[in-house]
């Protein structure tokens, strides 16, 4: 039986205030914490390959790093189909950055039999830097498609396609593999009353660093190869070009070119 492994993060609802402590990580205290919506596109598109792949008998585990606090990703991934949940929890990781966290969570897939696919989102919605996909593969010397609309399995091969500003992109690797999928991607199903009390009821399986190979010196925020130094409030939203009757054709045109729309 081969897996499917879809990484899921416990995050701050977008709709609360997201404020950052005094070393610029994000203040996760006192905020509402939900499954990252992207990752609801990730597990979606797991248990589409599974359920069009049958003979494969392909299993979906989840898998999360983080603190003790944040099952409710894993029960919701749980919710929508996933067959097993696995959190990756440790003092040691807070602050981690992202060549930390793809180590961790390379090292925390390691302990998972015969995975021939990993499933992320393109980039979460608390850090926004859509490279830990890319960084996972390098560790694990494994194809990376990224930033995928939808994708199929035939065999030991995955053929996915792409949708950006610049075109559509039919791409291709051979299995194991990483891949990312964006919020083209298929509509994340709703969870039925039955899947939603089977995952109430679930039990998640806790590791830890120790458990993985993993030591604190390679993780955590005093060890992070990189740092933020700065960090300022977003200004507040500006009113847009006004542009008049004379020209306006070529000046729409222009803009619509500089942005990749046209």
């Amino acid at each position: 039986m081969s897996t499917i492994v879809v990484l899921v993060k416990n995050v701050p609802d977008t709709w609360s205030k997201r404020t950052l402590e005094d070393d610029f990580t994000l203040d996760r205290e006192g905020v509402d914490r939900v499954l990252d919506e992207i990752n609801e596109f990730a597990m979606e598109q797991a248990l589409l390959l599974k359920e069009a792949n049958p003979d494969a008998g392909y299993r979906v585990v989840a898998l999360s790093a983080g603190p003790a606090s944040g099952e409710e990703a894993l029960r919701k991934a749980l919710s929508m189909g996933a067959d097993e949940a696995i959190q990756l929890s440790d003092d040691a990781l807070a602050g981690s950055d992202l060549l930390g966290t793809a180590w961790a969570l390379n090292n925390a897939v390691n302990t998972i039999p015969d995975v021939s696919l990993i499933v992320t989102g393109s980039a979460s919605s608390d850090g926004s830097m859509g490279a830990l996909p890319g960084v996972l593969a390098e560790y694990r010397q494994v194809p990376a498609l990224t930033n995928l609309s939808s994708a199929t399995i035939s065999g030991d091969t995955i053929t996915a396609t792409r949708i950006d500003n610049h075109g559509t992109y039919e791409l291709q690797a051979s299995l194991p593999a990483v891949i990312s999928v964006s919020d083209k991607a298929a509509k994340p199903r709703f969870p039925n009353f039955k899947g939603i009390m089977a995952a109430k009821k679930a039990e998640i399986k806790k590791i830890t660093l120790a458990e993985i190979g993993v030591t604190p010196e390679q993780v955590g925020l005093a060890h992070a190869a990189t740092a933020v130094t700065a960090a300022a409030d977003r200004p507040e939203r500006a009113q847009g070009d006004v542009i008049g009757a004379s020209g306006a054709a070529a000046k729409i045109a222009d803009y619509l070119a500089a942005e990749n729309l046209i």
